[in-house]
């Protein structure tokens, strides 16, 4: 599956492009590549996210910055607050403007390292993207001198950020061909089903596979098994049930495909690393559990 190239517009008299997405209906999964530097920031949204042969896990406050020509997307699971949309905001800058502004300012070269690593998709810090969420916010509203300025600050505390860990094993080599078809054909059916039992045989005839090859193709692209993969969904979809505070947990448990409850916890705690009473309580105190994706 090729990639689709994205023609990015930033006007001659700025620095930077700006796209303050709102999507009531989630994030699709809309597979492309551009020439400019991405900056992401996803909020009350989480899902996957595809980054050249990456894919992994995303919640709110999610930050990531994609290097020039790396195929990328992300493709929402579910809403954090359902009576909101999900929120990307997107900042675009390109490499020229990068060279031209460590070229004039040195003391910011620190910068130009975070752009050489971006080339195969960096994910930043609970903690930095927590620091920088309220600029990124202001961004979309800001004039056009502040928006640089502000912007600036981003970059610079983002190339601080000593946490940051890169996506892709390789770097952007433009074959665009990211998740291959077979593989795609299969998440998307997990995606749509996975309250469902998982059946392996059935999810080989989907990717015209063998199943020891499909077990193969999965490990090489998800890094993990589908039947973990289908656990984490399940265990995800079920985190935003327990935010919402809506069902107990028992339904929970139910409603994404557990007819075990023991079971349900036992994974749970697994993915997790508390029970689900544990977390649903840590929510409603602390108003939002934070992230890690080394957890996925």
């Amino acid at each position: 599956m090729k990639s689709a190239f994205e023609k990015v517009r930033i006007e001659a008299r700025s620095s930077v492009a700006l796209l303050d997405r709102r999507l009531p209906d989630g994030i699709p999964f809309e597979w492309h590549h551009h020439p400019e530097f991405e900056l992401t920031l996803t909020l009350n949204s989480r899902g996957h996210r595809f980054v050249g042969d990456h894919i992994g896990p995303y919640d709110d406050g999610d930050l990531v910055l994609v290097g020039p020509n790396l195929p990328h997307t992300w493709c929402s699971c579910a809403a954090i607050d359902s009576s909101r949309p999900h929120v990307a905001i997107v900042s675009w800058f390109s490499e020229a403007w990068v060279v031209d502004v460590v070229r004039l300012m040195p003391e910011l070269d620190g910068i130009l390292g975070l752009a050489r690593e971006a080339r195969r998709g960096i994910w930043f810090s609970t903690t930095v993207a927590q620091e920088v969420r309220a600029q990124i916010q202001r961004l979309p509203g800001a004039a056009p001198d502040d928006r640089l300025i502000t912007l600036l600050h981003v970059l610079r505390s983002l190339a601080a950020d000593q946490q940051r860990q890169l996506l892709a094993e390789r770097t952007s080599i433009v074959d665009h061909m990211g998740p291959e078809p077979r593989l795609q054909r299969v998440l998307e059916h997990l995606h749509s089903h996975f309250d469902e039992p998982v059946d392996i045989a059935q999810l080989a005839e989907i990717a015209c596979l063998s199943p020891s090859a499909l077990h193969r193709m999965f490990r090489r692209h998800a890094r993990m098994t589908p039947i973990m993969y289908v656990m984490k969904l399940r265990i995800g979809s079920a985190c935003s049930m327990l935010m919402e505070g809506n069902p107990g947990i028992a339904a929970v448990a139910a409603q994404v495909g557990y007819r075990n409850l023991a079971n349900f916890n036992r994974q749970f705690r697994t993915v997790k690393g508390v029970s689900p009473s544990q977390f649903r309580a840590l929510y409603r105190r602390k108003g939002r559990v934070p992230f890690n994706p080394l957890m996925m």
